[in-house]
């Protein structure tokens, strides 16, 4: 099914949350301490989510995971719709670079107006998703930024909540007080549940930012979420962390490469760089589209190259 081109109402978009892979690290590392029932629970669900991209040798980046190359992956967050794929909500490129121990994190705004490659036509980044998928999402977005992106987490938004809940809730240092939803979010530290840390996560009508707050807001979440993901305490839940994953995670990182990374890439995430993309927003026909100046686009590739060590 064609997208529509008309965006939703602010208060029914669902957070793309994009989930890192702090809770797969969690597991992994819980395996060996709970035995080998627990380890052979993570295989199977991990095995569950597996599913390769469509795409050529000659398309795939040679990396080697034993010996810490940089490597990049696009996590996004499915709003999922009857009778089609869904979208993405918002997008997060992540890259990670154990040499100097660090991830930089690109919020990538959703109304991004970009070339949708495959498609022959210029549209909403997130587009992309609804006409091609995961393979269509990742060749557009390589295009965009000039940079290629090796693996990629999708979440499906329905198990957010369940996940948050599963991991004993995230706990956030907010800036801001709003309400949302008849939930009242009072500046300071906030302990929130699933559903709250949805709405926390949702809200950008209230926010003086805008969009560009709302990524702030869920960049705090997702940093929270790594901090419970990673801790050991939260293996007592494995189940049903193993449930949620099961059901709303997919992913072409195979189990073997996810302890690979544990192993070698788990401290990067001690230092953590958020990066917003600078735009203009721009309507035409009564569509939203977010414009990226091309200076804007070029020094934001020469970064994430810079970073996977390729320039």
């Amino acid at each position: 099914m064609e997208p529509e081109h008309t965006s939703p109402p602010p208060k029914k978009r669902k957070l793309g949350l994009k989930i890192t892979l702090g809770v797969i690290f969690l597991l992994i590392i819980g395996a060996g301490a709970y035995g080998f029932s627990v380890y052979n629970s993570v295989a199977g669900t991990l095995q569950k989510t597996h599913e390769p991209l469509k795409r050529s040798e000659s398309e795939q980046r040679v990396i080697n995971l034993a010996d810490g190359d940089p490597i990049s992956i696009l996590l996004f967050g499915v709003d999922q719709r009857e009778g089609d794929r869904g979208r993405p909500d918002s997008l997060i490129l992540l890259t990670a670079n154990p040499g100097d121990k660090s991830i930089q994190m690109v919020s990538i705004p959703r109304d991004t107006y970009t070339e949708i490659i495959g498609k022959g036509i210029k549209d909403k980044i997130n587009h992309s998703y609804t006409y091609g998928g995961v393979d269509m999402s990742i060749k557009t977005i390589e295009n965009f930024l000039d940079v290629p992106i090796d693996y990629y987490v999708q979440v499906n938004m329905d198990g957010f909540k369940d996940l948050v809940d599963a991991v004993g809730g995230v706990t956030v240092d907010n800036t801001l007080d709003f309400s949302y939803e008849r939930t009242d979010f009072p500046v300071g530290q906030l302990e929130l549940n699933g559903e709250e840390a949805l709405k926390y996560s949702r809200m950008r009508a209230f926010d003086p930012q805008g969009d560009l707050g709302r990524q702030e807001r869920q960049r705090k979440i997702i940093q929270a979420f790594i901090k419970e993901a990673v801790q050991i305490e939260t293996l007592t839940n494995y189940g049903s962390i193993l449930e949620v994953i099961g059901d709303n995670v997919k992913t072409n990182l195979t189990f073997e490469d996810m302890k690979v990374i544990q192993e070698n890439y788990s401290e990067t995430r001690h230092n953590l760089e958020q990066i917003h993309i600078n735009g203009s927003g721009k309507e035409e026909k009564g569509i939203y589209y977010y414009i990226v100046p091309e200076e804007e686009r070029i020094k934001l590739s020469k970064m994430v190259k810079k970073h996977l060590d390729i320039e």
